[in-house]
């Protein structure tokens, strides 16, 4: 869809996802610009990646112009520097400060929501498009949610249904987890709320061979990006118990691996499955490797960004930016399998 080369700052660069990120932007012909605090480790991802350009920049230093000058040049940024909580306003600040689009993978609930609540109005006034979380959690399913709705201009319940294999986090998962414990909210009564009790456990039917699964609900960033524009009063999301066994799990390792993309043998199912009045629709998504799938994901955002595809600006979601089929089918059937069964009684 590009029309030319972009030259895109990847900021925290060298971390798991960033791989995939920076290869992306390759591989479509765009100019990547590595950005991070670790000067080795950048300049180690460069080789990997053909030299690529590094800038070396502490996203906590409090002269804002140190990051200024980082971005300088860029055409947007997208930051893959976790944890986003503590990441993601200095980013997203100095990109409304260049005038550019910013974008970020955060699978945090919280940051996500504060991206929001602290940052519309400046980005909205300067015209400038924020699209946070617009990885595997809080993008794919966002897309999906409102692929499932289709024209229902609101549904009595939605669920967004995630079945992993299982799943090997990378140390910055594992930062992330341990640094958003006890944030976590659940979307209920048309609002975001705490949970007011432990997380439910039931059976949950996926399509195809999968069929009957125990899954457990947990907080994610869908929640956030879902709740801004669907008219649903009950979003929830719910995941299979393997994975979860594996990430509580301090000794499950790390993802390896095992084709010549570099993603790992995982692989994963989502559905989003929306009622309303005793009708239900489901659209799904499959492929292989969380992390890696993020990656087109989120340069494909980038891509259409920049070309001006866009149905608005300001802070906002994938399915608010983009036409959500069309955005599916754009990944299909290279990084993942989308499907739209046709609505039918609940």
């Amino acid at each position: 869809m590009h029309t030319h080369q972009r030259t895109v700052a990847v900021v925290g660069a060298y971390g798991h996802t960033a791989a995939f990120v920076v290869g992306e932007l390759r591989r479509r012909g765009h100019t990547p610009l590595l950005v991070g605090r670790d000067a080795e480790r950048l300049r180690s991802a460069a080789r990997t990646h053909g030299g690529a350009e590094t800038r070396v920049v502490s996203l906590t230093d409090p002269d804002p112009s140190v990051l200024d000058r980082a971005l300088a040049g860029a055409e947007a940024v997208v930051n893959c520097a976790g944890p986003f909580a503590d990441t993601a306003l200095p980013v997203l600040d100095a990109a409304l400060r260049a005038n550019i689009p910013y974008l970020d993978v955060a699978a945090e609930q919280a940051t996500v929501l504060e991206t929001f609540e602290l940052r519309a109005g400046r980005a909205r006034d300067a015209g400038v498009v924020v699209a946070p979380a617009m990885a595997f959690y809080g993008g794919l399913g966002d897309l999906l949610a409102d692929a499932a709705m289709g024209d229902w201009p609101d549904a009595d319940d939605l669920t967004i249904a995630i079945a992993l294999d299982s799943w090997r986090p990378t140390e910055g998962t594992r930062r992330t987890v341990r640094r958003n414990a006890g944030r976590h909210l659940v979307f209920t009564g048309n609002r975001l709320t705490p949970p007011t009790g432990p997380a439910r456990t039931y059976t949950w039917r996926f399509p195809g061979p999968l069929g009957d699964q125990q899954v457990t609900e947990l907080s994610t960033a869908d929640q956030v990006t879902v709740s801004r524009h669907l008219r649903v009063p009950e979003i929830r999301v719910c995941m299979t118990l393997a994975p979860l066994r594996d990430l509580s799990d301090p000794a499950t390792p790390p993802p390896t691996p095992v084709d010549a993309d570099g993603r790992s043998s995982q692989t994963f199912l989502v559905e989003a499955v929306a009622h309303r009045a005793g009708t239900r629709r489901r659209a799904t998504a499959s492929g292989h490797d969380i992390y890696a799938v993020t990656a087109p994901i989120v340069i494909e955002a980038t891509e259409r960004i920049l070309d001006g595809h866009t149905r608005r600006t300001g802070v906002a979601t994938a399915a608010e930016l983009f036409d959500s089929r069309d955005f599916l089918r754009s990944l299909d059937p290279m990084h993942l399998t989308f499907a739209t069964p046709e609505s039918h009684g609940a």
